[in-house]
């Protein structure tokens, strides 16, 4: 698979993967799947050992990523962001080929198709090698929906599943789910988290807190 050093926050279906280099942390994102979902490739750089949020869909491709010989990182981790099955195709797959620990949270674990190793809350975290992740418990678009965020750079990056994307909050069920969703997005990411904050969604492009945060009023108004 191509892999582009010049990271813009866009990847296309079958197109390459982006890469950002932290320092201590790099991040490689790619499209999978027929619903253009976002997967992400975390490697601790002092110990090359590596984290995947969302083994979406296309297992080969995620292999080809993670790659081969002696340079590739350890996969020791996969982390599912929620239950729904667009972000859990290749999970059974990747866990076979790399004998990888699963997080998830216990909300939504029990509709995740393998056995999950690791259960995490909300404040609790997640480490490889010598990187840090809080884990932030989004309640809302599923039941056990999480982000997780890194602060070990000049700025944090959050990665935040179909809780968040560009231009508002991700799909609920009803009102009750949506005013929890936003309630949790406030109190549990904008108000704690800066505007440079980079944020990593489970579709699509990327975007910051900083272009989001003045349509917080105008998504709580439309109820959505």
């Amino acid at each position: 698979m191509d892999v582009l050093d010049s990271y813009s926050g866009h990847t296309d279906p079958g197109g390459p993967a982006i890469r950002r280099d932290l320092g201590a942390l790099s991040i490689t994102k790619v499209s999978v799947g027929p619903m253009d979902n976002d997967a992400y490739l975390l490697v601790c750089r002092a110990t090359n050992e590596a984290l995947l949020i969302d083994a979406a869909n296309e297992a080969e491709r995620l292999a080809d990523l993670i790659g081969s010989g002696d340079s590739r990182p350890e996969l020791r981790y996969t982390v599912t962001t929620h239950r729904h099955g667009d972000h859990w195709q290749a999970l059974g797959a990747i866990a076979g080929m790399f004998q990888t620990t699963q997080v998830a949270h216990p909300a939504d674990a029990g509709e995740l198709p393998i056995p999950i190793d690791d259960l995490v809350e909300h404040g609790d975290k997640v480490r490889f090698g010598e990187i840090e992740l809080d884990v932030v418990h989004l309640r809302g678009h599923t039941p056990g929906s999480i982000a997780l965020v890194y602060r070990g750079d000049e700025h944090p990056h959050i990665f935040t599943g179909d809780s968040l994307f560009p231009g508002g909050p991700g799909k609920t069920a009803g009102p009750a789910e949506f005013g929890s969703l936003m309630d949790d997005l406030e109190s549990r990411v904008f108000d704690t988290l800066p505007d440079e904050t980079w944020v990593y969604p489970g579709l699509g492009d990327d975007t910051t807190l900083g272009a989001e945060r003045p349509s917080l009023p105008e998504w709580r108004a439309r109820g959505w």
